[in-house]
């Protein structure tokens, strides 16, 4: 069965984390819906660096879907953005009660899911200048990407490949993770479990 994600992207997200996220889980065979969550319904946003990215659908006409994975970006002001969308406030509820995957990275995890209270009982990690701010059970300033249960988050641009592997891994296990790793010269691990 094939597997299935969810990127939502906003004005001002971060290219390399958005970008990443989405080729990583495409080459592990993941169907990814690149969905804006700009107004206007306009598919194209303006990432964080001023690179342009063409999303699938808009995030309004994704209320109805499941995924087994939602993967937030960071980047500002894109994470803001994504903080305060009805839709995805929505999904990201509904996936964690599921108890599906939500991953997020950079100043997503402090921006849109400790904002809705969504990591209070969970270890968690994010862009270092937010990580005071992280209202998590506990946060782990070191780690590049920690998984608590069904949460993955990690820090910043640097770790995009390390978290993008990461949702492979959760996703689709470990096998598909060193398959997809291996021709990308990247081998090493820097998760933390919990």
């Amino acid at each position: 069965m094939i597997k299935t994600a969810l990127v939502p992207i906003a004005e001002g997200s971060e290219e390399l984390e958005a970008v990443t996220i989405i080729d990583v889980l495409r080459r592990a065979g993941v169907e990814v819906t690149v969905a804006s969550a700009s107004e206007g319904k306009n598919l194209q946003i303006s990432g964080s660096s001023g690179i342009n990215i063409v999303a699938d659908k808009m995030l309004n006409d994704c209320v109805e879907s499941t995924y087994d994975l939602i993967a937030v970006p960071g980047g500002l002001p894109g994470a803001e953005h994504l903080a305060i969308h009805p839709v995805l406030d929505s999904l990201l509820r509904e996936q964690g009660q599921q108890g599906r995957l939500i991953g997020a990275i950079c100043a997503a995890p402090a921006l849109v899911l400790a904002s809705k209270g969504l990591l209070l009982d969970k270890i968690a990690t994010c862009y270092p200048s937010y990580q005071q701010a992280l209202e998590a059970r506990e946060v782990d300033s070191q780690a590049r990407v920690v998984v608590d249960g069904n949460y993955i988050t990690s820090q910043g641009p640097g770790t995009a490949l390390d978290f993008a592997l990461e949702l492979v891994e959760q996703l689709c296990g470990v096998v598909k993770r060193e398959e997809v790793g291996a021709p990308m010269v990247l081998t090493t691990s820097a998760t933390a479990y919990y």
